[in-house]
């Protein structure tokens, strides 16, 4: 099992359900995004005051679902960053219980570092990467 260092509680809202009863899958998304942006601004590498420094921008993302989420399920999002590139990082995450006992989802985003106002690709910055490989204690593959 991957070793995971941040984890991120989410709130299952009432709109975030189905007919079923069960979480609507597209909302594993957002779940994960909310968990990769609480890692961003729990590393410091994001203020939350301008989305133009937010600096990546989504490439790929790949959801397995597990096990449906209810209401009642008290979840959280455990998000890290697996693969550090030039331009891309990969970030994994899992939906489980808050105590671990369940997964309900795994899944992989590849992030790809991006100037908003150049409108292009950047080199991952050197802050963000040496803030993220001592957090992951990862290899460095710049």
């Amino acid at each position: 099992m991957p070793k995971f260092h941040f984890s991120y509680p989410i709130t299952v809202r009432y709109s975030d359900l189905d007919p079923q009863g069960h979480v609507n899958n597209a909302c594993y998304l957002s779940y994960f995004e909310h968990g990769r942006v609480a890692y961003i601004q729990h590393l410091e590498l994001w203020d939350g005051k301008s989305f133009l420094d937010l600096g990546f921008v989504l490439a790929n993302a790949k959801v397995d679902f597990k096990a449906p989420i209810l209401m009642a399920d008290d979840i959280q999002v455990r998000v890290r960053v697996s693969r550090l590139g030039g331009k891309s990082l990969e970030m994994e995450y899992e939906i489980t219980t808050i105590l671990d006992e369940k997964i309900f989802a795994t899944g992989s985003t590849t992030m790809v570092a991006y100037d908003y106002r150049a409108g292009r690709a950047i080199l991952i910055p050197s802050a963000w990467r040496e803030e993220i490989v001592a957090f992951e204690k990862i290899k460095n593959n710049s």
